[in-house]
This record gives structure tokens, C-alpha cells and sequence, in this order.
């Protein structure tokens, strides 16, 4: 899952930011309205956390702009929490609404529920042969036996297998998997596939597909 934080006060950015990395999403940071709409312009996000309260450019302005574009769920982070401000950000097409102070269980929950509803909205589970990844709870199962993946390895695994069989390019794997601070020419999904294949055992399940990528499907 790829999300973007716009929140100009850095720590928290970087705190939030934090915490949804160790829950296996890629995740970029904007910190003004302008830069968000940069990123916005050169990235599909399957959600944006945008802060209300913005400089430069002002967050309704900039949720107005992705509505728009039509190509993520917007979640609407305010510190006005009446429910004046909850139905005006609301009217401005946010998908959800958040006032600080939040917790940050609700916001990840609140992230991967709005990215099920987004226009590459997930299954709830996704299967090939005796192969299970259960969405929502973050499981992962073959022939009924509990698969201990990193968050990375699952949020590959979840790109293969949404394709259903479609070769995924190894740049559209980083891009989805990772975020914008990962060096394009690193190994990191390649490596990843690696230890994924010995997660999931034989007969193995994901094809090298050179030079372009990888597929979900029968042998190497």
C-alpha cells in the first residue's frame, strides 16, 4: 500500500510516518500543501493523509485537486474536531475525517479500511492454489499453516497476488511496496522475493519473469 502524509509540524509527519512503515505500508512525507500535489502528480496513492491546516497551498485546496484526479482516498486531518469542521471537510470530498489529537491504531485502521475502498481495493482475502493472505488481518497461509512474513514480504506478496497471474514489473513492485526515499537501483525487491520463496516452500509459487518482473505461477 503506498500513502502519503502532508503534515507540516516534521515530528509528527515523521512520528506517523514511522509507525505506518512497521505496518508494511510505503510511505512518502509532504510538508506543505504545494509539495503534496507534486508528489500527488507523479505517484498513485492508494491514500493520502492530508492535514487540514496547510501553508502554501491549503489543504481543502489541495483535497479538491485529488477528488478531482479521482486516484486516492483522502483521509482529512484537522485539530478542529466540532462537527461543523467535520461536515465542511466532509463536503469537501474527504473520504474520512480525523481530529487531533488521534491515536494512531485508529488512523492505521482507518488507512487500510479506506485503501479496501479505494479504486484498487483489495479483496479481504486473495488465494492461488493452497496459497491465503488475509487483507485484514495480516495473515498468511499455505495449506493451513501460519507463514511468519515481514511486513515488506507481505506487501509483495499482496501485489503478486492481487495481479492474479499477471506479470508485476520490478519497478511497479518498489513503487507500490516501497516509497520515494528508496534508491531506485536497489536490490531490495529482488532480495525480498528471495526470502518470500523460502517462506512459502515447494512447489514454488513465484516466477521470475526476465527480464521484466514477476509472476505468481508454476516454477522459477
Amino acid at each position: 500500500m503506498r500513502v502519503l502524509m502532508v503534515e507540516d509540524h516534521a515530528r509528527l509527519a515523521a512520528t506517523v510516518a514511522a509507525v505506518l512503515r512497521r505496518e508494511g505500508m510505503a510511505v512518502d512525507v509532504a510538508f506543505d500543501g504545494r509539495e503534496a500535489l507534486q508528489h500527488a502528480a507523479l505517484t498513485d496513492y492508494d491514500v493520502v493523509v492530508l492535514d487540514r491546516d496547510l501553508p502554501g497551498v491549503h489543504g481543502d485546496e489541495v483535497c479538491r485537486s485529488l477528488v478531482a484526479e479521482g486516484r486516492s482516498a483522502v483521509l482529512m486531518l484537522t485539530a478542529a474536531g466540532s462537527i461543523e469542521d467535520r461536515v465542511e471537510g466532509l463536503g469537501i470530498g474527504a473520504d474520512d475525517y480525523l481530529p487531533k489529537p488521534f491515536h494512531l491504531g485508529e488512523l492505521v485502521a482507518r488507512i487500510r479500511a479506506l485503501a479496501r475502498r479505494s479504486r484498487r481495493a483489495l479483496p479481504p482475502r486473495l488465494t492461488y492454489r493452497d496459497l491465503e493472505l488475509d487483507s485484514a488481518h495480516r495473515e498468511v497461509t499455505r495449506a493451513g499453516r501460519p507463514l511468519a512474513l515481514t511486513p515488506k514480504e507481505f506487501a509483495v506478496l499482496e501485489v503478486l497476488l492481487y495481479a492474479e497471474g499477471a506479470v508485476v514489473s520490478t519497478e511497479e513492485i518498489l513503487q507500490r511496496a516501497w516509497d520515494d526515499a528508496t534508491d531506485p537501483f536497489t536490490n531490495a525487491v529482488r532480495m525480498t522475493v528471495s526470502r518470500l520463496r523460502g517462506k512459502l516452500g515447494d512447489p514454488p509459487l513465484i516466477q521470475t519473469v526476465t527480464p521484466v518482473g514477476y509472476r505468481i505461477g508454476e516454477g522459477r
